[in-house]
């Protein structure tokens, strides 16, 4: 060590220096791959929920009859309410949560994609209310940046936009 290392170091430099070199490091790290692990993250819940839903192509399963026309009620101002249209709030539900996903993950309409799932939260948080801090919190917190940040430049908005910007 040089006199001014053993300076620094006595005085704390070297670890506020050490830290200064791990906060840069961490910064240099590109803005897409945190969003395309948000992407992945919020896509794959409601993907999984979404594959239940179905018996075949756009055949509901009697499991998700059952849920919206029995089991599944709105929780508004105290109160319970059976949801209207039942099959077509399953349908869409259903359809929802396979093809925002899909956009999500291919990063396709990634602010509108995170829109809706945005909106189906909230839908959820209104029939399972008891379940906001483990689901419907961190699930509006990812939706919510990917509406702000967009998906970055990994996806197909990213290749969109540059192909625009160089014809």
């Amino acid at each position: 060590m040089t006199p001014d290392t053993i300076h620094a170091a006595r005085n704390g430099h070297g670890l506020l220096a050490l830290i200064e070199r791990a906060n840069a490091l961490l910064a240099s790290v590109p803005p897409s791959l945190p969003l395309l692990a948000l992407r992945f993250a919020l896509a794959v819940p409601f993907f999984q929920s979404g594959l239940t839903k179905w018996d075949g192509f756009l055949t509901l399963s009697a499991g998700a009859h059952f849920l919206f026309e029995e089991e599944f009620r709105l929780h508004i101002f105290g109160s319970e309410i059976a949801y209207p249209f039942p099959t077509l709030m399953a349908t869409a539900a259903g359809i929802g949560e396979i093809v925002l996903p899909i956009f999500l993950v291919l990063g396709l309409g990634t602010r509108f994609a995170a829109l809706g799932l945005l909106a189906m939260t909230a839908v959820i948080q209104l029939t399972v209310p008891e379940g906001w801090a483990n689901f419907h919190l961190p699930w509006a917190a990812m939706a919510l940046a990917l509406m702000v940040f967009g998906g970055g430049r990994i996806g197909l908005d990213g290749l969109i936009r540059s192909c625009r910007f160089q014809a």
